[in-house]
């Protein structure tokens, strides 16, 4: 019976040990852009490895709208990763105002979130995305200083994934890890349209 929780102890004790040896890491930033397919599902990827690790995972979604289906959602809250839908689809039947809207809020949401310290990786989907828009004005409500900010000030063991295409220059300059995803082939081209467990 000792022997039994001898190796009990000394189990939990490596355990503890390993998760104390994540905390003190230094947090790495990846970033996936480009205008080939491909980024966000690398980061779904991602979250998966990381909370096989027993790593606590939050993606937050700056274009997807939380009024529609997608199969990564679906699946996260199954399995127990969090995640939430910020935006209002990729649509252009809402108004600036709606778009710039959803833009602070999530980016608020955002702030608060990895200033929690609670997560060991946080994925910021479509960032990169939200930040190129010019058609309406975002600097006020996505103001791109404080994105640069919040990377560099999060918590210290934090890894921080941002995807999308057309990364500001701002942006690559402080990833450790910058993946460009290039499309050489896309089904699109002959008219086939969003399809059902690949795009959503």
């Amino acid at each position: 019976m000792k022997k039994k929780q001898l190796g009990y102890k000394t189990t939990n004790r490596a355990r503890d040990e390993q998760m104390s040896q994540l905390k003190k890491q230094r947090g790495l930033t990846l970033v996936y852009t480009g205008d080939g397919k491909g980024k966000t599902t690398a980061a779904l990827g991602l979250a998966i490895r990381a909370t096989g690790r027993g790593q606590r995972v939050l993606m937050i979604q700056f274009i997807k709208s939380p009024t529609r289906t997608y199969g990564e959602k679906i699946q996260f809250d199954k399995i127990g990763i969090e995640m939430h839908q910020t935006g209002i689809g990729f649509t252009w039947t809402k108004t600036p105002e709606e778009h710039r809207e959803a833009l602070k809020k999530g980016w608020e949401f955002t702030k608060d979130k990895v200033s929690s310290g609670e997560y060991d990786v946080v994925i910021l989907d479509e960032l990169n995305n939200a930040l190129a828009i010019h058609t309406f004005p975002i600097e006020d409500v996505l103001p791109l200083n404080e994105v640069v900010e919040l990377i560099q000030s999060r918590p210290e063991h934090m890894h921080l994934i941002i995807t999308g295409r057309s990364a500001k220059e701002e942006i690559l300059a402080q990833a450790d890890l910058v993946t460009e995803m290039k499309e050489v082939k896309h089904y699109y081209h002959e008219g086939i349209s969003a399809v059902k467990g690949i795009e959503f």
